[in-house]
């Protein structure tokens, strides 16, 4: 790296801190503070009423504080990672870090406290006095041996647990690693020699977790500053080093590598070099864990040793060992029982569920995080990455079930896999909310054809259906193109063996698919010529074509090209008898819950019996994720103040659907603040028929709904199931191209349930 990037990195890392506001980190409130009456329940005379349960039963203050979800990060500044001792006030931006990655990656609040304590006993002492604040107590860059003082004094005093990251994280993810890493190599724990150098917190932990895995003792050699860790050394020992202490008469590392399986570095860079790696077993592992410079650059080990397994410190190179694999998710799962400390069997259960995930297929999101990377089980990809939204769900579960059953959960979950979905659908928005679609899909094994089946996304998709529902997937597309892409994206399935494929270039069919798009069409202008050429090229015809006979049961098509242009062959192919689109749905998920937008694609100016459509549609589609609708028809006027076209057209619509009973609720035209503030509403218009807050938005012209969604979507932070293509009879939807993998799932699960359970 040049000066001048230096110098930018360096610029860049210090505006993060500073702007818009310094620091990462700031205090909300989590209930309303808008009026007196809220004054009074939050602070005197109504919070006496909490402590006064918390007082007659401690347990309680899991209900009524924020203590059952709070983690504080202690640190005293003396082992700040690449930095040193640098002092309990330098090392408070880590703390804020750490507390940054607790809420992002496992929704855990976390304060930073960092103390001007250098004596472990007196820092305990501290330590131990905040139990009444915090559920658990997470050290941090505290220097060896102190560290080890200060955990031992923590743990045996305090009921909560207590974890020094630093020790067990690093441990957690490198025994996930070293499990995989000797799967890869098709070696035990028991057999192999492994060779370390370090000797500090973190450095001792990881050989005692090898050890719980299965490695032998006597076949730990243990390197330091001074050299090999041996019997009857006095210089740079600690009662932790001498645990390890070998009986031999070599002295050095270059002495005791010879025929090592594992090399487990943690100590500074360039400390092993090309001629030692030269003499390890067979297929070694090399974790070289040292930053920002490993002990050896994993080019210079594959010089001498190209089957090397190698993981590093590093996020540039595979295998990052990265603790945030670990400790945002051990807490999960250590919360959400109430555990009075994190013990062996979590912390084995922690490294089994990383260890697993790895095993499994990647998941599409991470896969999107890391764009570029070929995240497929193997030597350069033996541990998840951090952004693998799986993380929380396995982990944190395996994490809770251990403390269970070792009895260390003080309020033990019911329902372990009740818990798994749950915290699933905490990452996954969209998981809650189409439960009962998927529920309602397992119904029946319909087929869903997709036409863009050359695409990545479809192809994660498709594995997720296969895993996750009962419907059979049909791709259209070039079979080659598909194995080879499946193959890349680390994915299991394969064309044939686990989903059919229909190749556009050369599929049996032919004949019969473009003799029935002419037969369809030959009165709307196509010739037998041009009926060949769309059934050769257009993917989404061919599988309009295969619904329409009856080889697929719905179409999934529109993750690249422009709405409308999908919309005319569907509606050309199976717009018949009473089928006819009715507009576009969107379900938007937002932190306060759903709001489905409509119509945002179908009509540009819908008439007011499309209108009418639109909401009893939209009306039957609520329904289906177990809500009940509450719908606005939304204009620029509000409620005949303006004599412009939205609103006659709105007017128009809600006379039509006052024409006939309805079972669900409707109100109109309005503006949007009316529609989601109740209080707002019933000062302009006091005899709304309109009870609370519209869950459902039907707009007058697809710029304004589609204008919605993206806004919410891009600025609002919500996730958009859909869209979904109302009036088609579950025969075709159409999504966008912004859609993820995640997306199609979903949309194939409304694709999978049978036509019956829309009413």
């Amino acid at each position: 790296m040049t000066d001048k990037s230096q110098d930018n990195l360096r610029q860049a890392a210090l505006d993060y801190h500073e702007f818009p506001k310094p620091g990462k980190l700031e205090i909300r409130a989590t209930k309303p503070l808008a009026n007196g009456r809220d004054l009074a329940r939050a602070y005197s005379p109504g919070v006496a009423e909490a402590c006064v349960e918390i007082k007659n039963d401690a347990d309680t203050a899991r209900k009524y504080t924020s203590r059952g979800n709070l983690v504080a990060v202690v640190s005293n500044g003396t082992a700040v990672l690449g930095l040193g001792n640098i002092g309990a006030l330098a090392s408070k931006p880590v703390m804020e870090g750490k507390a940054v990655l607790f809420k992002k990656f496992a929704n855990i609040d976390c304060f930073d406290i960092e103390v001007n304590e250098p004596d472990p006993e007196k820092l305990a002492d501290i330590v131990c006095a905040l139990e009444p604040t915090f559920g658990a107590i997470n050290l941090e860059d505290i220097k060896a041996p102190d560290c080890f003082i200060v955990e031992k004094i923590c743990r045996e005093r305090m009921n909560i647990p207590v974890f020094h990251d630093d020790q067990h994280g690093t441990a957690i993810v490198v025994g996930a690693a070293a499990t995989n890493a000797l799967h890869v190599a098709d070696k035990k724990f028991e057999d192999i020699k492994v060779v370390s150098t370090g000797g500090g917190a973190a450095g001792i932990a990881c050989l005692n977790m090898l050890l719980k895995l299965g490695v032998k003792r006597e076949n730990v050699w243990l390197c330091d500053i001074a050299g090999l860790v041996y019997e009857g050394r006095e210089a740079e020992m600690t009662p932790q080093k001498a645990e390890y202490a070998q009986k031999s008469d070599l002295r050095t590392l270059d002495d005791v590598i010879e025929g090592a399986d594992l090399f487990l570095g943690l100590s500074g860079p360039n400390v092993l070099k090309p001629e030692m790696v030269a003499k390890m077993a067979d297929r070694p592992a090399i974790f070289a864990l040292a930053n920002p410079t490993p002990e050896i650059l994993p080019d210079d080990a594959r010089a001498v040793k190209p089957d090397a397994i190698i993981a590093t410190g590093r996020s540039d190179f595979p295998n990052q060992v990265n603790n945030v694999l670990c400790f945002p998710f051990i807490f999960r799962g250590a919360l959400d029982v109430g555990a009075t400390e994190i013990n062996d069997e979590m912390k084995i259960a922690c490294v089994q569920g990383i260890a697993e995930l790895a095993r499994a297929t990647t998941s599409a999101e991470a896969a999107a995080a890391y764009q570029g990377e070929k995240l497929k089980f193997g030597a350069d990809y033996l541990i998840p990455k951090p952004f693998d939204p799986r993380l929380m769900g396995v982990v944190a579960t395996s994490v809770a079930k251990a403390a269970m059953e070792t009895g260390v959960a003080k309020t033990p979950l019911a329902d372990i896999d009740e818990y798994k979905r749950k915290l699933d659908g905490s990452v996954f928005k969209s998981a809650m909310l189409m439960r009962p679609v998927f529920e309602a899909a397992r119904s029946a094994s319909r087929r869903i054809v997709f036409a863009e089946g050359e695409d990545e996304r479809v192809l994660r998709a498709t594995q997720a259906v296969l895993e996750e529902t009962t419907e059979t997937p049909i791709l259209i597309g070039r079979p080659d193109v598909i194995a080879s892409r499946c193959e890349r994206a680390g994915l299991k399935i394969r064309p044939g063996d686990d989903f059919e494929v229909v190749n556009p270039e050369n599929d049996p069919r032919y004949y019969e698919y473009w003799s029935t798009y002419h037969e369809l069409l030959e009165r709307r202008g196509v010739t037998p010529d041009s009926a060949k050429a769309i059934m050769r090229t257009n993917t989404t015809a061919i599988g309009a074509i295969m619904v329409h006979r009856g080889e697929a049961d719905s179409l999934i098509c529109g993750t690249f090209g422009q709405y409308l242009w999908h919309l005319n062959y569907v509606q050309q192919i199976l717009g018949r008898d009473t089928l006819h689109p009715v507009g576009a749905l969107s379900m938007m998920i937002l932190e306060d819950g759903p709001l489905f937008i409509a119509d945002t694609h179908v009509h540009p100016e819908p008439t007011p019996e499309q209108i009418a459509e639109a909401v009893t549609g939209a009306a039957r589609h609520v329904r289906r994720f177990g809500l009940k609708p509450n719908i606005a028809l939304c204009s620029h006027s509000q409620f005949g103040n303006l004599d412009i076209d939205s609103g006659r057209r709105m007017r128009a619509a809600l006379e039509i659907l006052d024409s006939q009973p309805r079972d669900f609720c409707y109100e109109g035209e309005m503006h949007i603040d009316s529609a989601l503030d109740a209080e707002l509403r019933s000062r302009i218009f006091p005899h709304s028929r309109m009870q609370g807050t519209a869950n459902v938005l039907v707009f007058a012209n697809s710029d304004a709904a589609s204008g919605v969604r993206n806004i919410l979507k891009m600025k609002g932070s919500g996730l958009e199931v859909g869209p979904i293509l109302m009036g088609m009879g579950n025969k075709a939807h159409i999504v966008t191209p912004s859609i993820t993998a995640r997306g199609l799932l979903n949309v194939s699960a409304i694709a999978g349930t049978p036509v019956s359970h829309y009413s």
